[in-house]
């Protein structure tokens, strides 16, 4: 059964209906059983890292989450999803799940040409090949929305990359798991092609 996590984050209907577009049916539940259980997760969300972490441990998804993972279930994050995989956030001083080393750093620009949140779209350039952006080509653009970006310990977990005065860490992964800080859910052609590579990815590099 593949599932999408509902932790009071947000955005969950149109990831559904994404997933639906390329024939995979996701169910969408806050039962840290069901994680467990799941053979596919989607951990989406937009909203705040606080909030987020206390109803994630208050539902006991923390947990399950870390026994999927483990289990080599293949989990997909998006934007929020994303950021809370890391050790830390700044967004409320936070610790995060740990899933991935990093933090996720606040967008401080000396500039006020560009304006936070971060909110349209823009490029995702692939560094390292991975299954879920086999079809992205160069000049390929998603959606994003965020006033934080993740910044990942390793750079060899780092699979794609986006300008925004600075370059930021689009997409990362590290085995099973794979975040993307855009919403592929509302990118179009290009973002429904990594959903439907991650309705028949096995959780491999």
């Amino acid at each position: 059964m593949a599932i999408i996590i509902d932790y009071d984050a947000g955005n969950l209907r149109s990831v559904q209906r994404a997933c639906r577009e390329v024939g995979l049916e996701a169910a969408i539940t806050a039962d840290p059983d069901a994680v467990r259980r799941a053979d596919r997760i989607i951990f989406p969300g937009v909203g705040a890292a606080g909030p987020a972490m206390r109803s994630i441990a208050a539902r006991g998804i923390d947990a399950a989450l870390r026994e999927a993972i483990a289990r080599g279930v293949p989990t997909l994050g998006i934007c929020l999803g994303m950021q809370i995989s890391l050790d830390y956030s700044e967004e409320n001083d936070t610790t995060t799940l740990g899933l991935i080393p990093g933090r996720v750093r606040r967008f401080r620009f000396e500039s006020r040409a560009l304006k936070i949140p971060h909110m349209g779209w823009n490029e995702v350039r692939v560094t390292r090949p991975h299954p879920l952006l086999a079809d992205v080509r160069p000049g390929d653009e998603f959606y994003f929305v965020h006033g934080y970006y993740p910044e990942p310990a390793r750079p060899e977990e780092v699979f794609a990359v986006s300008d925004y005065e600075i370059e930021f860490a689009s997409a990362l992964g590290r085995d099973n798991y794979f975040g993307m800080q855009c919403h592929p859910e509302k990118s179009g052609r290009v973002g429904l092609s990594v959903l439907a590579r991650f309705a028949e990815w096995n959780g491999t590099c």
